[in-house]
């Protein structure tokens, strides 16, 4: 039984294993299944810049499933070239498969195109296949010559360059394929001019170059330097191209300067400090540069720093001058060596043979200078001196006695004098310099400056010229308690709304200890002042003013005592502000009184001028109802024109004065020149009238002036009738001018019907006589004017009952009196100078 199901089992197992090994060898077979190839396309090279004719088969296109189906598929070609750009450059046959190139292609602008191609049903335009991609390479050949960036560079070379590199890079560029023979470049020096020194190239790699130096430039032989450089690929054939590279070369310090004489002399006074010489030098390198421009330097004979040269920047002269005033009686002659050397430093070229460049020594030369013996001054035993002094003490005290010393001059000989005296507080004895107080000084003074009063004495010797030695004298003052402390503000705000103290400050112009702290209490005689503040601090430099109670806002004043150290009081006021205070503790103003309306404020004022208008208006038209009733217009009014005056022509004036009696009108005032009156006359009488007539018959010009005077005052008594009075006007004018030269003025007035028939009866009895040569002249006859005047004669006045006592005029008006003085006065005054002018004689 147990071998029975062994042999079941290994029957199991081999079934199984014979059941996965076919499994296995199909899937092998399946997956060893070879493909046959669809797409079959012939080698695409294309090389840049082929020469015609185009279009060029350059390829051939081949799909198996185009073979079975060749009337219903097409080929179609895309991408770069085709329908990106650039265009038209390659095309298919789409029944072939033929790959055409249309144009010359230049690799340095497109040097690789993307392609598609595709077999398509014609019907439908779907794909067959897949579609295939291939990218063409175009072949580079050698068309560009490298090329620098630049084709012509300048440069500025110093002229002490070193040998090795200088200061100039070339940088050329191919655009041919890099890593080609067709793209590494050469770069090489092809020419040169001037031939020396010589100048090179150091090629660092196949695009960029160094030019390089060996010997040394001399700005003086030249200036310029060209150089051709060229660069050169190795194609076949090859191509190359070259630039121009200008050196301007920059003069540096290539020569020293040397001194132009070999020894200088100089003087120098005592006691004097200045300029003393100029020394020159003559140098070879271009003027005002740092190659040029010298430098001067001791080598001996200042090692005190007595002398200073420097360099006038316009001559290049070294300036020698003296900072230490020389003293004759110690040294009468002083040995200078000076040397001079450039800015900039020497350059010297390498000697070929040693290849060094040792630099010269610096010239140098000796210059010699001879003290001048002059008068010294007195000097005093100490330059400064200190005394001590109080103040507020009385005048005469000796403060000072000087020490003096000449060595030129007697001593005996040197008088004295203040030099230096703000306050006039000193005198000074001019033989002895003895210093004495004048006037009492105080340490507060404002000519004081920390207690120290300065004083400056001169001593002034008797040589040729007069010296003078000075001498500060400083005066310390000691203070008293001279001052009594005051307040620093004697105002103070007190903001009511926010606090009840402020702070009060005292000063004292004393010094410690006579001033602060301070003892600040209140001056109160009735206690009133202490119900309403107290003081808090009360001693300090400030003292605290406290309001017991709140305080309407206002002005108050406070009387205070301060007192210092030394119980020296003041008696003080103090002004107290209390107020409202905004944000910072200052007093807000009061707001003004003010309305601000809106809309119906404005609409009020309108309406009030419109009342206002309206009330105009009504006004005005009931004006207009009313009738004026106007004074008669005469018809010789005048044109209201200008007259003009300046008409001299003429000829004879008419003297006739005919008499014509003005109109009498009704209420009109009356114009005669600048006098107004109204004038009455009754209807029955008669006037006086006088005319003037002037006429130019040459200018044409008519003057007419009238004026009319009628004046009569009768009664008619008995009539049993009221007289008629009427107001009349005797000045009327009227003006004409017509035409260049002519006027035309009269002054008429209008005449009644009645006085023209008197006028013609008054003249008729002068045509009965005989023909007068001159009427002018003869005998006028007047009309009757009535009774004589009803007033008393002056005839009848008479002074006779007074006899000769005249001693009313004693006692006359003062008017009269102030009258009488000054003529009598005026009397007096001409016998006076009758007197004397017959005392004269």
């Amino acid at each position: 039984m147990r071998t029975v199901s062994m042999l079941l089992l290994v029957f199991v197992g081999c079934m199984s294993e014979s059941h996965n090994g076919n499994r296995s060898a199909r899937a092998k077979r399946e997956l060893l299944l070879r493909s046959k190839r669809r797409w079959v396309l012939s080698t695409i090279e294309l090389k840049e810049e082929t020469p015609g004719p185009y279009p060029k088969i350059i390829s051939h296109m081949f799909n198996d499933k185009k073979d079975r189906n060749s009337e219903r598929q097409r080929f179609k070609l895309s991408g770069t070239g085709v329908t990106e750009k650039p265009l038209g450059v390659f095309s298919v046959n789409e029944e072939t498969g033929e790959v055409y190139v249309h144009k010359p292609v230049d690799r340095e602008e497109n040097a690789l195109f993307h392609l598609k191609f595709e077999i398509l049903d014609k019907d439908t335009g779907l794909q067959i296949d897949r579609e295939l991609s291939i990218d063409i390479d175009i072949m580079d050949i050698n068309d560009n010559a490298p090329t620098f960036d630049k084709s012509r560079y300048t440069a500025d070379i110093k002229e002490n360059s070193e040998e090795g590199y200088l200061p100039v890079q070339l940088h050329a560029t191919d655009r041919d394929q890099s890593g080609t023979p067709n793209s590494n470049i050469t770069i090489s020096v092809i020419s040169q001019k001037p031939q020396q020194p010589v100048i090179a190239l150091k090629q660092i790699d196949d695009r960029m170059a160094w030019l390089t130096l060996a010997g040394c430039f001399n700005y003086d032989k030249t200036r310029n330097y060209e150089v051709i450089v060229q660069a050169k690929d190795q194609g076949t054939p090859p191509s190359s191209s070259t630039a121009v590279i200008s050196l301007n070369i920059v003069d540096t310090n290539t020569h020293p300067p040397v001194f132009k004489e070999t020894k200088y002399k100089g003087e120098v006074l005592e006691s004097t400090k200045g300029d003393v010489l100029r020394v020159a030098v003559e140098d070879k390198d271009t003027p005002n540069t740092p190659g040029w421009r010298a430098k001067y330097f001791f080598i001996n004979g200042n090692e005190d720093g007595a002398f200073q040269i420097e360099t006038d920047p316009e001559t290049n002269e070294g300036i020698l001058s003296v900072l230490k005033e020389m003293d004759f009686e110690r040294t009468s002659l002083l040995e200078l060596q000076i040397g001079v050397k450039n800015e900039e430093t020497l350059f010297v070229c390498k000697d070929k043979s040693t290849g060094t460049n040792k630099l010269p020594p610096p010239d140098s030369v000796t210059v010699k200078i001879e003290v001048i013996d002059i008068n010294d001054p007195p000097q005093f035993k100490k330059e400064i001196s200190h005394v001590y002094q109080r103040e507020e003490e009385s005048p005469g005290k000796l403060l000072f006695t000087p020490e003096v010393h000449d060595d030129d001059s007697d001593v005996n000989n040197i008088r004295y004098v203040l030099l230096h005296d703000p306050a006039k507080w000193m005198g000074i004895d001019a033989k002895t310099g003895q210093i004495k107080t004048i006037e009492i000084m105080d340490r507060e003074s404002p000519f004081v400056e920390d207690s120290i009063y300065n004083i400056t004495i001169g001593a002034i010797d008797d040589g040729k010229p007069q010296a003078t030695g000075t001498c500060i004298v400083l005066v310390h003052l000691k203070d008293i308690n001279d001052n009594t402390p005051r307040l620093v503000n004697n105002h103070v705000i007190m903001c009511g709304n926010k606090v009840n103290k402020v702070m009060i400050a005292a000063g004292d112009t004393d010094d410690h200890p006579y001033s602060g702290p301070f003892m600040f209490s209140l001056r109160d005689d009735d206690g009133t002042l202490k119900r309403l503040w107290k003081l808090d601090p009360s001693i300090g430099e400030e003292g605290g003013l406290v309001s017991l109670k709140t305080l309407p806002y206002g002005n108050y004043t406070v009387p205070l005592v301060i007192q210092d150290q030394q119980s020296m009081r003041e008696n003080s006021t103090l002004g107290v502000t209390v107020c409202d205070c905004g944000e910072a503790s200052v007093c807000r103003r009061k707001e003004p009184l003010s309305t601000s309306g809106g809309a119906s404020c404005i609409a009020v004022i309108f309406a009030g001028l419109l009342l206002f208008l309206l009330l105009l208006l009504i006004f005005m038209c009931e004006c207009g109802k009313k009738t004026f009733h106007h004074g008669p217009i005469a018809q010789d009014e005048g044109n209201q024109t200008l007259i003009k005056y300046n008409q001299e022509g003429g000829g004879a004036e008419s003297m006739t004065k005919p008499v014509l009696p003005s109109i009498p009108t009704n209420g009109v005032p009356v114009t005669e020149g600048l006098k107004k009156a109204t004038r009455q006359v009754s209807e029955k009488d008669t006037g006086m009238i006088t005319k003037k007539d002037a006429y130019n018959t040459q200018n044409m010009n008519l003057n007419n002036s009238k004026m009319g005077a009628y004046q009569m005052d009768s009664d008619f008594r008995g009539l049993g009738r009221q007289n008629r009075y009427s107001s009349w006007s005797t000045n009327r004018s009227n003006s004409f001018h017509q035409g260049r030269g002519k006027r035309y003025q009269r002054s008429l007035s209008l005449q009644s019907q009645q006085y023209i028939i008197d006028h013609i009866d008054k003249k008729l009895p002068m045509l009965d006589g005989g023909h007068v040569e001159y009427p002018q002249y003869q005998p006028y006859k007047y009309a009757y004017e009535g009774e004589g005047s009803t007033s008393q004669s002056l005839d009848k006045l008479s002074i006779g009952n007074l006899g000769d006592d005249l001693q009313f005029l004693n006692d006359l008006e003062p008017k009269f009196k102030a009258l009488g003085n000054i003529c009598h006065r005026a009397i007096q005054e001409k016998e006076h100078a009758a007197l004397k002018n017959t005392a004269g004689k």
